[in-house]
């Protein structure tokens, strides 16, 4: 067993109640906590921003890759170089333009898809689903699937590789806040699955330690006329998502958590009021990464804490450093100059370090971290 040290202490100038009221001579306030948001903290009271930096050198800096320019395509999705990975996850984004010939199979892990960009319908061992700009698709490890496309697609693919993905536990608000699981829907045997069923040889390719293997069928393999039981890929839309709020509360990242693997967790940040308290803070507040990585994938919406940032943008913070709001958003936190977000974004945190891919890095801004010096 082992236990936190604990000590709450206070010592100089503080504010009571953490990410409000803070003092009037050191209007900056940063976070360094551990196990992500839900461990022990301290909350330190600066007089200049935590990331007033004057320089970066050296590969911890944040990064900015911008997947719209990304030109690799692929008929199987992970011949797609992932831009962020490590042993527990990766992140890649494929996009399809046509129709699936052969069915896919990933015997590595579950397979979360979020759909950036198209619409297509989507036929698996488990029956059919129509796919829209804005579903997640959690695909469990070894289903068999493929796509037939209605608008080309973007979408956005994180393995959970040897794992799998499960729902979060919502404590205190209870299992029906955040999303109702009455919300997921699943796969039909319907008259459309039942159709395409034929007797015309089918591949199906399969991703077993990164390396593929195919196997050739004389029919198609998604015949099944029905099944049951607890187990299948589900989809929700981000606009089913009902975000945790407080009015008097600036709400750690965690508090939007959607989906959870072992070493990492996928979190979708969606359109919300902000705080109206006069004395809560309107923007993320400044935090240390001290035991996650992060991502932010940016799907739609103006990112009210970022400068410069586009739809199909990708943000890596890695663990180490002190981040947050940009200037501008900072200065548009204090004068409570929005109301509300319109910002949607998919962030993952992983506990293990990524590794940002050779492919990744030709996509990148080199003057991101620079973004947070003040210009006049």
């Amino acid at each position: 067993m082992r236990k936190w040290i604990s000590f709450p202490h206070k010592a100089g100038t503080v504010s009571r109640q953490a990410h409000a009221d803070l003092p009037e001579e050191a209007i900056y306030e940063r976070e360094a906590g551990r196990s992500g948001f839900f461990g022990p903290a301290a909350h330190f009271h600066h007089r200049h921003p935590p990331t007033g930096w004057s320089e970066w050198q050296g590969p911890l800096r944040p990064r900015a890759l911008d997947l719209n320019r990304q030109s690799e395509r692929a008929s199987i999705p992970w011949q797609v170089p992932a831009f962020l990975y490590n042993r527990h996850c990766q992140m890649r984004l494929w996009q399809l333009d046509g129709d699936m010939t052969e069915l896919m199979r990933n015997a590595d892990g579950d397979e979360l898809m979020f759909i950036h960009a198209g619409r297509a319908e989507l036929y698996c061992d488990y029956g059919h689903m129509t796919l829209e700009s804005g579903d997640y698709l959690m695909m469990p490890r070894s289903t068999m699937w493929r796509l037939e496309v209605l608008e080309p697609l973007q979408i956005l693919m994180i393995e959970a590789t040897g794992d799998s993905f499960q729902l979060p536990d919502k404590g205190l608000v209870g299992p029906h806040a955040i999303f109702d699981p009455a919300m997921l829907d699943l796969p039909q045997i319907n008259d459309r699955f039942l159709a395409q069923q034929d007797e015309t040889p089918w591949r199906v390719n399969i991703k077993r330690l990164g390396e593929f293997s195919s196997v050739s069928y004389p029919f198609n393999p998604l015949d099944a006329i029905g099944w049951h039981g607890d187990l299948a890929p589900v989809r929700i839309n981000w606009r089913q998502i009902r975000p945790l709020m407080s009015h008097r509360y600036h709400l750690p990242p965690s508090a939007h958590t959607t989906f959870v693997a072992s070493r990492f967790v996928v979190c979708t940040f969606v359109p919300r009021p902000i705080e109206s308290d006069p004395g809560a803070l309107k923007v993320p507040f400044y935090h240390n990464n001290d035991d996650f990585d992060e991502v932010l994938f940016y799907h739609a919406g103006d990112f009210f804490s970022r400068d410069n940032i586009e739809a199909g943008m990708v943000t890596f913070h890695p663990c180490g450093f002190t981040h947050g709001p940009h200037p501008k958003a900072f200065a548009a936190g204090l004068a409570h100059a929005k109301k509300f977000t319109d910002e949607v974004a998919v962030m993952v945190d992983t506990r293990d370090p990524l590794v940002l891919s050779d492919q990744a890095k030709a996509l990148e801004n080199p003057d991101y971290a620079n973004s947070w010096q003040v210009t006049e």
